[in-house]
């Protein structure tokens, strides 16, 4: 039981470096007028590990990347503002983790599975939802004029989050098989 906790661990912290290294890379789309960032699939290695570890890991480790993120690129207004688009959104990431099953019957050399894509859709969606709150409530003091913060909140977290989501489902396409077989 010891040697699978030091392989998580190890593979937690190699796998939030990676995904802190791809934050870093910033891919600039010209639809994506709002703010917010599209990163070359940082979201990619918590999806990762929560597939292979499962919910609760993944949620943890999304989590430290949430926090490393903040200390990386701090937009800190509150402590619940912190708690939303940070430790939420990323833990969010966490959720990936209930295909942890789908998973491992593809690492036997099994089909991958429906629920694979949708439980990291739910893990990006539950990201997306974290910051749309804080967008909501927090940020709203930066909606335009006579305009609904829950719709600036939309479309603000929108314009990135839906290519960020759109980037990670065509790199996990080609990744998630190969992935699959490392042990």
């Amino acid at each position: 039981m010891k040697t699978k906790s030091t392989k998580m661990i190890t593979e937690a912290g190699i796998l939030i470096a990676l995904a802190t290294v791809l934050s870093l890379i910033k891919l600039s789309l010209p639809l994506n007028i709002y703010g917010g960032s599209i990163t070359a699939g940082s979201m990619i290695p918590i999806l990762i590990f929560a597939l292979r570890w499962g919910v609760k890991p993944g949620i943890l480790v999304g989590a430290v990347y949430g926090t490393i993120q903040m200390i990386l690129e701090p937009y800190a207004m509150t402590p619940v503002q912190i708690l939303l688009d940070y430790g939420l959104a990323f833990g969010a990431l966490g959720l990936a983790g209930f295909a942890k099953t789908g998973f491992d019957a593809m690492r036997t050399g099994g089909k991958a599975k429906f629920s694979i894509y949708l439980a990291i859709l739910v893990g990006m969606l539950g990201r997306f939802v974290a910051h749309f709150i804080a967008g909501g409530t927090v940020w709203a003091i930066y909606a335009p004029e006579g305009q609904n913060p829950w719709v600036y909140s939309f479309i603000y977290n929108g314009s990135y989050m839906l290519p960020e989501i759109l980037v990670t489902f065509l790199l996990l396409g080609v990744l998630l098989r190969p992935l699959a077989k490392i042990k």
